[in-house]
């Protein structure tokens, strides 16, 4: 897929981009330093939509260019950027201050901690001024007879964006494959290379979602072949090195729209999973991976509403089930009785006040995550005693991930940790000893020191009666709980994803500015276990805005923040939240950053032609039903903009999102222009380059972050 404008016609459309924008004078008012040009006023032509007898009227309609190449789209992209640009030109100074503070305690020569599979130690490396790393391995931990498998900052420098993924060396270590995308789009190309011969391979296989995995003669390989118009992943296809990919056969191919597809490897080496998921039901398939011809069976059969996962251990599979089980427990199963739900036996109990949240098996031993009011904890369990350790940390409130632990006879448990004021430490522990040894903590350089800052974990009250958990984090020396510091609150919650408190060297920059940072656990997410979730989705989804908004009052009235200068953010599904609240609560908020916000729901999610729609009518409905029409338009918000003041707005995406389309936030953006009653700032800015996870490059996404913190710094110093 060819980038779809060169730079020579981006900028021949930029310069003539204001020349085709109409006037408009209504933010001509937001600062006197600002530069004083006109916001761009998109042209209206009307597009009437009907459904369930219903008639929706988009101005804006025109908007969307699936090819990316139409001259009036892309002008008005760049007529949105100049306008951005001239709007911040009194903040480049302050950008670029937190730019280079953000960069300056970021360690340039950075390397991950070594995780094993097979006969090497994996890691990669980031060196100096690199935007990249260097993927590397060696046959110990310590590094010794260091060899480099791939230099992504060679790769990347003929292309203006570059992401690699899916790395993975054959079973006999020889052979390395990998996904490469050149435009953000998520189509990857993957390549394979001869190790030791620095070379590629003529293989090639194209429109992939950028991972194999191997069979275990080194030669097959299983991946997955994506639609180029929905993107969605639904073939599963078998190659042998050395054909063509024309000749591939197909092993799988997924006829419900939607379900994901997932490809992984057993832990034993025996098998390769095929993973069938979608919001509310899950399945996999086994493939024996000694067998180049062999064909998947089906774990047991799909059944709507049984979420389940396995691992293999030998003779035996484990599952993780919310088969009879809300917030899921963990069940095993003989080999010989594979497909026969009947003879699964319960290892970890149902508890419906605690959720199962990931598992490792090893030769000996089981490890099990669960999430108990909030609170994430690791336990370690000996299978031949029973003998069984929780592991403890020391902050109220913190990430716990379980990674790297590729091999069955493991003497140790892999995991790593993190909080608002602890960076993140990597830790190896003994799985016998339960003694844990630290291999690296995150060097956070300059003068920081972690007891300069507190955390606190508190529950307010949702207007419902729902006690909503909220993370919160400050500077000591600059926080007074009496109503007079700039708030930052953040929230996703959407798809159960659970942010746990992190650390974070760019928040810093708020924090010694006496931003007091809260992080809203509102439904929509699994924070509280799986009902949580249940509670803020499809007909329940209103819970999750009016979740946010209640947090935000409260923590304004208990002290926690200023009430003239709250500040919000949050992307995709989170910028549909900052879309909802800012139509439902505009008063609540001083600024608010939207980055690649999913705000069109209904138009979107009647489009089964756009990535992603089918695969998440369990999470938002299908709007072809009446019942789901009538509430997805009660909260979207490009259908809910009115005639009202908004606060202070800034809006970012990416040309070539695969997730949310551009012109998602391009529709909004100009309806809001056209309705708001306020004279504050609305700035909408597009990377031509970029997608859904923005700039590639470790310094290139600071400029982000630095331009969304110096809005909002900018905002607080015109009170």
């Amino acid at each position: 897929m060819k980038r779809a404008i060169s730079k020579t016609k981006l900028s021949l459309i930029v310069s003539s981009a204001l020349l085709i924008a109409a006037c408009s004078n209504q933010e001509n008012d937001t600062a006197n330093t600002a530069v004083q040009i006109n916001a761009p006023v998109a042209k209206k032509v009307p597009h009437k939509m009907v459904i369930h007898n219903h008639t929706r009227v988009d101005d804006y309609y025109w908007m969307r260019d699936d090819s990316r190449t139409k001259p009036e789209v892309l002008a008005h992209l760049a007529a949105e950027n100049d306008y951005t640009t001239a709007q911040l030109k009194h903040t480049e100074a302050l950008q670029e201050q937190i730019f280079q503070e953000i960069k300056a305690r970021i360690e340039k020569d950075d390397n991950s901690v070594p995780t094993k599979k097979g006969n090497f130690y994996y890691s990669r490396q980031m060196q100096g001024e690199n935007e990249y790393p260097i993927h590397v391995r060696a046959t110990d931990f310590k590094g010794s007879n260091l060899e480099v498998l791939l230099d992504v900052n060679e790769l990347a420098k003929a292309h203006d964006y570059y992401n690699v993924t899916g790395l993975s060396a054959s079973p006999d270590g020889k052979l390395l494959a990998y996904g490469e995308d050149t435009v953000s789009r998520r189509i990857y190309t993957v390549q394979f290379k001869d190790i030791a011969g620095n070379t590629l391979l003529d293989d090639k296989l194209t429109g992939t979602n950028g991972g194999v995995v191997w069979g275990n003669d080194n030669k097959t390989v299983y991946y997955i072949k994506k639609d180029p118009q929905t993107l969605l992943g639904f073939q599963v296809f078998r190659h042998t090195l050395g054909t063509a990919q024309g000749t591939d056969e197909m092993v799988y191919e997924e006829s419900n729209k939607a379900y994901y597809t997932g490809l992984s490897k057993s832990k034993d080496g025996s098998s390769i999973f095929i993973w069938h998921g979608s919001t509310e039901a899950s399945g996999v398939s086994v493939i024996d991976a000694n067998n180049a011809k062999a064909m998947p069976k089906k774990f047991i059969e799909r059944e709507e509403g049984h979420e389940y996962s396995i691992a293999k251990a030998n003779d035996w599979y484990y599952i993780s089930t919310n088969w009879q089980a809300t917030n899921f427990r963990l069940m095993k199963v003989h080999k010989k009785h594979l497909g026969d739900k009947t003879q699964w036996q319960d290892v970890i109990p149902a508890n419906d006040a605690v959720k199962l949240e990931d598992y490792e098996v090893f030769t000996d031993h089981l490890v099990y995550q669960q999430r108990e009011n909030g609170i994430s904890r690791v336990t370690i369990q000996q299978l031949s005693t029973g003998k069984e350790q929780q592991l403890s940390f020391n902050d109220t409130a913190y990430t716990l991930e379980l990674y790297g632990n590729n091999e069955l006879n493991n003497k140790a448990l892999r995991l790593y940790y993190a909080s608002f004021t602890t960076p993140g430490t990597h830790y190896d522990v003994d799985l016998n000893t339960f003694a844990k040894k630290q291999l690296k903590q995150t060097k956070v350089l300059g003068d920081f020191d972690s007891n300069n800052y507190a955390s606190e974990r508190i529950f307010v009250e949702a207007r419902d009666g729902k006690k909503i958990p909220v993370s919160l984090v400050y500077r000591k020396d600059t926080f007074k709980k009496d109503g007079t510091n700039p708030l930052y609150q953040y929230a996703y919650g959407s798809y159960g994803h659970t942010i746990d408190p992190y650390f974070s060297v760019s928040r810093l920059s708020l924090l010694d500015r006496g931003f007091v940072y809260a992080l809203a656990h509102i439904r929509g997410s699994q924070m509280l276990g799986r009902p949580w979730y249940e509670d803020g989705k499809k007909l329940t989804k209103m819970n999750t805005f009016t979740d946010f908004i209640d947090v935000t009052k409260a923590l304004t009235a208990q002290g926690y923040g200023d009430k003239d200068n709250v500040f919000a953010a949050g992307g995709s599904a989170g910028g549909l939240l900052m879309g909802a609240v800012v139509n439902m609560a505009p008063e609540q908020y001083k600024g608010i950053a939207a980055a690649v916000p999913f705000v069109d729901v209904v138009t979107t999610m009647l489009d089964e032609s756009i990535p992603l729609t089918t695969n998440e009518f369990k999470e938002w409905g299908n709007p072809k039903d009446k019942i789901y029409y009538d509430y997805m338009l009660s909260y979207s918000p490009y259908d809910q903009v009115k005639a009202q003041d908004y606060p202070n707005i800034l809006v970012t995406t990416g040309l070539h999102d695969s997730q949310v389309q551009y012109f998602e936030p391009m529709k909004w953006v100009a309806k809001l222009r056209d309705y708001k009653t306020d004279n504050n700032v609305l700035l909408f800015k597009t990377d031509m380059e970029a997608g859904h996870g923005g700039a590639s490059g470790r310094f290139k996404r600071i400029h982000d972050t630095a331009l969304q913190y110096s809005f909002f710094i900018d905002l607080l110093n015109k009170r």
